[in-house]
C-alpha cells in the first residue's frame, strides 16, 4: 500500500494519516537504511555519510567519528534567529519531515525516525526561530532547531504553547532519552524544504475558503452599492475562459439570486460600475488561478523527497539538488501577490461604500461630525494594503552565495514563506473590514432584501455585530468579524461550500 498523499485542502487530516501510516509501516525506512549501512562499509567516500558538508565535502571523516559528525551537524547549524515559527506551522514541519523521510530515499536510521514519531505522538513541538534559512541546501538552520531535541538540546513549546521549555526536561517528563545519531542521520534531518513547505501549506490551506469569502464580501458590497450584475454574465467569461473568471462570476450570480435590491434599480440608467465592482471576476479570478497554481507546486513538494544525497533501490547514493527551494520561492511570492490584490480591490470597495452613493449616508452613519462613522477602518485597510506592497517584492529574485561559494545560488524561499504569512494576515483583516462595512451599508437598503446568499451572510454578521448609528469601540466588532472570516459560518450560510 503506497504512502498517503498530502493535499492542501485536507492538509491536517492528511498529515495525521501520514504519521499514522509510518508508525505502522517503517519498511521503506529500514530498506533505505540498509543501503546506507552497506555504503559505509565499501571504503568509498559518500557525501554527508563519511564526508564533511558544503564546501567541506572533500574532507573524509574516519568511521569512528561518524556519530560525532552528525551530532556536530545539528549543533553547528542551529543558528536561527528571530521570532519563533508558530507552533501550528512547526507541527506541519515535523509531520512533513516524517513524511519525507518515511518515503525511504533518505537512509535515516530507524531509532531516529521513530523518535520523530514519538515527538509527534506526544505533541512535542520544537521551538524554531523563523529566520536563518536561505532556502537552499534545504532549510538548514530551522530544521536543525526542529531536530535538536533528538540529542537533548533545544526547546519544546510548553503545553499551553505560550513559551519554551528545555527539551531535556520535556524528554524526561515523557520518559524519553536523547538518542545517538547514526551515519547520515543529521544530514537527512536538516536537508529539506520543510520550513518553506509548512508555511506555504499552512497559508494556502486557509486560502481555500478565503477566496470564496472575498467573492461573498464583493457580492455584499455590490448589493449595498446597487451595482450591476451584468458584468457577471456567463457569456462574458465564456469568451475569455480563464477558470477563475467563470468560477467567481458563478459565485456572485448564485449569491444574488432572488435579489429585491437588483430588481429595484434594474432600469436606473447606470451604464457601468467602477472597476472594483465590475471587474471582480477578472481580479478575483486571477488570484484564484494563481493560488491554484501555488497549491499544485506545494502538493508536489510535500509528496516529494528533498534530501541530499538520495538513496535508491539499487544501492546508489546520488547527490543532487532537490533541497533547492526555487519552485516554492516562486510559488509563494506569486501567492503573496495574488492575496494582496484581493485585499487591494476590497479596499476600493470599502472606500466606495463610504462615499455616500445612491442613498447611502456618507461614512455609513446618519449623524457624522460628532461621529466619525466608518472612516477609520478604511484607514486601517489602506495601511495594510500599503504594507503588502512592500512585502510583495519577490524574495526569489535575490541570491547570496554561501558555504564559501560552493552553494553559489540560493532561493531565499524561506523569506518568501515568512512574508507570505504576514501578507495573508493583512489580507484577512481587510476582508473582515469589508464584511463589516458592507453589512452596515446593507442595513440602509432595508426593507429591500439582497440576494439569498448575501442575505444569509448578512444575517450571520448582524447576529454577531449589531448596526450602529454612533461611534463605539469598533475593535470589538472587528474581532467578531475576524472570527467569522476565519471560520466556516459565513460560507455555510451563503451556500458557498
Amino acid at each position: 500500500m503506497p504512502a498517503p498523499r498530502i493535499t492542501i485542502r485536507n492538509l491536517h487530516d492528511d498529515l495525521a494519516t501520514s504519521a499514522a501510516y509510518f508508525r505502522a509501516d517503517t519498511s521503506a525506512v529500514e530498506a533505505s537504511r540498509a543501503r546506507v549501512i552497506a555504503a559505509t562499509a565499501d571504503g568509498l567516500a559518500h557525501y554527508g555519510i563519511n564526508t564533511g558538508f558544503g564546501v567541506l565535502a572533500n574532507k573524509r571523516v574516519p568511521d569512528d567519528q561518524l556519530h560525532q559528525l552528525q551530532r556536530n551537524l545539528l549543533l553547528s547549524h542551529a543558528v536561527g534567529v528571530g521570532e519563533p515559527v508558530l507552533p501550528d506551522i512547526t507541527r506541519v514541519m515535523l509531520r512533513l519531515k516524517i513524511h519525507g523521510l518515511g518515503l525511504g530515499f533518505s537512509g535515516v536510521s530507524l531509532p531516529t525516525f521513530r523518535r520523530l514519531l514519538d515527538f509527534d505522538e506526544n505533541n512535542l513541538i520544537s521551538v524554531v526561530p523563523s529566520r536563518g534559512s536561505v532556502g537552499a541546501s534545504g532549510d538548514l538552520a530551522p530544521l536543525a532547531h526542529l531536530c535538536l531535541p533528538l540529542i537533548g538540546y533545544g526547546e519544546f513549546w510548553n503545553h499551553a504553547r505560550t513559551g519554551p521549555v528545555p527539551a531535556a526536561e520535556s524528554l524526561r517528563q515523557h520518559g524519553l532519552s536523547p538518542i545517538e545519531l547514526g551515519a547520515k542521520d543529521g544530514l537527512a534531518l536538516i536537508n529539506g524544504t520543510q520550513l518553506m513547505s509548512a508555511y506555504g501549506a499552512f497559508v494556502l490551506e486557509k486560502c481555500v475558503r478565503l477566496v470564496e469569502l472575498f467573492d461573498l464580501s464583493a457580492a455584499m458590497s455590490l448589493e449595498a452599492l446597487q451595482g450591476s450584475l451584468t458584468p457577471f454574465d456567463a457569456r462574458i467569461h465564456a469568451v475569455r475562459p480563464h477558470p477563475g473568471h467563470g468560477a467567481v462570476a458563478a459565485n456572485v450570480r448564485k449569491l444574488l439570486e432572488s435579489s429585491e435590491i437588483l430588481e429595484s434599480h434594474r432600469n436606473c440608467g447606470k451604464v457601468q460600475d467602477p472597476y472594483c465592482l465590475r471587474c471582480v471576476p477578472q481580479v478575483h479570478g486571477a488570484s484564484h488561478d494563481v493560488l491554484n497554481y501555488a497549491n499544485g507546486v506545494l502538493e508536489t513538494e510535500m509528496n516529494g523527497v528533498t534530501d541530499n544525497p538520495l538513496v535508491f533501490e539499487e544501492g546508489a547514493i546520488v547527490s543532487g539538488g532537490n533541497f533547492h527551494g526555487q519552485p516554492l520561492a516562486f510559488a509563494m511570492d506569486f501567492a503573496a501577490i495574488a492575496l494582496a490584490e484581493l485585499a487591494s480591490i476590497s479596499e476600493r470597495r470599502i472606500y466606495l461604500l463610504l462615499e455616500g452613493h445612491d442613498g447611502l449616508p456618507k461614512l455609513l452613519m446618519r449623524e457624522t461630525g460628532l461621529n466619525s462613522g466608518f472612516m477609520i477602518p478604511q484607514y486601517t485597510a489602506a495601511a495594510l494594503i500599503s504594507e503588502n506592497k512592500v512585502l510583495c517584492h519577490p524574495a526569489s529574485v535575490d541570491s547570496i552565495p554561501t558555504s564559501l561559494g560552493q552553494e553559489d545560488h540560493v532561493s531565499m524561499g524561506s523569506i518568501s514563506a515568512v512574508k507570505l504569512l504576514r501578507v495573508f494576515e493583512n489580507v484577512e483583516t481587510v476582508l473582515a473590514i469589508e464584511v463589516l462595512t458592507a453589512s452596515q451599508a446593507l442595513d440602509y437598503r432595508l426593507p429591500l432584501r439582497p440576494g439569498r446568499g448575501v442575505e444569509a451572510a448578512h444575517r450571520v454578521v448582524r447576529t454577531a455585530c449589531p448596526h450602529h448609528e454612533a461611534d463605539y469601540l469598533f475593535r470589538e466588532d472587528l474581532e467578531k468579524a475576524f472570527a467569522l472570516v476565519r471560520g466556516r459560518e459565513l460560507l455555510n450560510a451563503a451556500g458557498l461550500v
